[in-house]
């Protein structure tokens, strides 16, 4: 039985794990259900709505399930989130999921295919037609707005944004750094519909003393306590006005999917994805920086200054994330290919992007970085889109190669071969490595 159940209650952690340590327990904390004498259980809402999520679809038996009981669909395939494919699930309380590198190598990242960064349960309800959204704080005209008004009051906009959680590349610290384990899929490009966040300030009336905004979703705490949020993020007012941040409806001509915010969400582009509000209910305007959860203390923070792998860093020197560092991601070929006999050329594709910046060049190297290759690099479709590049490169002999991929910013900036190391495993940005076998 878990040794302290409070702060198991509050932590990310995998559900097949939780039940087989124990399954009575594991009801209460992951999904709220109750056994009772005859060993059957109910699901509250939040936890029938987490599940549902997961399967796809609403569960109208949910009274009759017993007590420790996985949904066979979840059962048989562990690590499936319904509407996505070949995700990889890193954990199911919350459900975080990524995209293997080779998946991502479409211009515009299928929804069926954007990653899964959640901190808390989704809501139960996102019924488009009634959602509303609250615009208030410091501002001289709070507003309460629903789709439809957006959409009426607003003009309505489409673009092709890059989204990526700040600890993606986290695995891959050495000393290990706490928090979701992502490899290298926790970032997507997809086509978002909406409106400009900048605009829909702008119409509420900001008042002269705002310097930073604050976002509330619908989605719950992992406790199950009532009014506490999960994640409540927010940016400088100059960012949260930059015309490409999108208060977003529409994901790839149709709707959000339900893991990435359905209805209604924030798309900040450029900054770590927890800026990017999901299930949005509510913007407000403040007067200081913002400080909900995972605001304060180290969330989404790095020291001010390089510090070797493994020093403690006070926590008054840690500084909060803005824009995201220049990378680059190789999605052909997918590591570990194997050339047969007689092949020594290679198409290298991939994907480039740079926070606030755009990517100005990417080389490609198969002879551990001694010399470079300059590749192909499209410009974005927009501001804050990836950028495709492509280059063939040619094996001399048989033998084991690595294919590495080193991006450069409009402003000089270049990926480094090595970590930047950081207690809170963000901001990994060093040189994507892909190996080939030419037999």
């Amino acid at each position: 039985m878990p040794k302290d159940d409070t702060n198991l209650a509050e932590k990310e952690v995998d559900l097949f794990s939780l039940y087989a340590e124990d399954p009575e327990r594991a009801d209460q904390l992951v999904f709220g259900r109750v056994a009772n004498a005859d060993r059957r259980g109910f699901l509250k809402g939040a936890g029938l709505a987490t599940m549902g999520a997961m399967l796809g679809a609403s569960i109208p038996f949910h009274r009759n399930m017993p007590s420790g009981f996985i949904p066979e669909a979840l059962a048989t395939t562990p690590g499936v989130v319904a509407g996505k494919d070949g995700l990889s699930v890193l954990n199911d309380r919350p459900v975080n999921a990524e995209t293997p590198p080779h998946l991502l190598d479409d211009a515009v990242t299928p929804t069926s295919r954007h990653f899964v960064r959640n901190n808390g349960i989704p809501p139960e309800e996102i019924n488009p037609d009634t959602w509303e959204l609250i615009i208030d704080g410091l501002v001289d005209n709070p507003m309460k707005l629903r789709i439809a008004d957006l959409k009426s009051k607003f003009e309505v906009v489409t673009r092709q944004l890059v989204i990526e959680c700040g600890g993606n590349g986290r695995v891959y610290f050495d000393p290990p750094a706490k928090g979701n384990q992502w490899t290298l899929g926790a970032v997507a490009c997809a086509e978002w519909t909406g409106v400009r966040l900048g605009d829909v300030l702008k119409a509420a009336g900001i008042k002269n003393n705002v310097i930073y905004t604050a976002h509330e979703g619908a989605d719950t705490h992992l406790s199950g306590k009532e009014g506490k949020l999960a994640i409540s993020r927010g940016v400088p007012l100059n960012k949260a006005l930059d015309p490409n941040n999108l208060i977003a409806f529409g994901m790839n001509g149709g709707p959000i999917h339900p893991m990435n915010g359905a209805p209604l969400r924030l798309v900040v582009p450029g900054w770590p994805g927890s800026c990017s509000q999901k299930w949005l209910r509510r913007v407000w305007l403040r007067d200081k920086v913002h400080d909900g959860p995972k605001m304060t203390g180290k969330a989404y923070r790095v020291p001010g200054y390089p510090v070797a792998p493994g020093t403690k860093v006070p926590k008054k020197d840690f500084k909060i994330i803005q824009a995201m560092p220049v990378k680059s991601l190789i999605t052909t070929p997918q590591t570990g290919l194997k050339l047969t006999k007689g092949e020594r050329a290679l198409e290298v594709r991939g994907q480039a992007w740079a926070g606030d910046n755009t990517v100005a060049a990417v080389d490609i190297s198969i002879d551990f970085g001694a010399t470079w290759t300059r590749a192909n690099l499209k410009n974005p479709a927009n501001p804050y889109a990836w950028q495709q590049f492509s280059q063939t490169v040619r094996f001399p002999q048989a033998g084991y190669y690595e294919v590495w991929a080193r991006a450069t910013d409009d402003a000089g900036r270049m990926q480094p071969f090595a970590i930047a190391w950081n207690p809170k495993g963000y901001l990994n940005n060093s040189m994507h490595r892909v190996s080939v076998v030419v037999t």
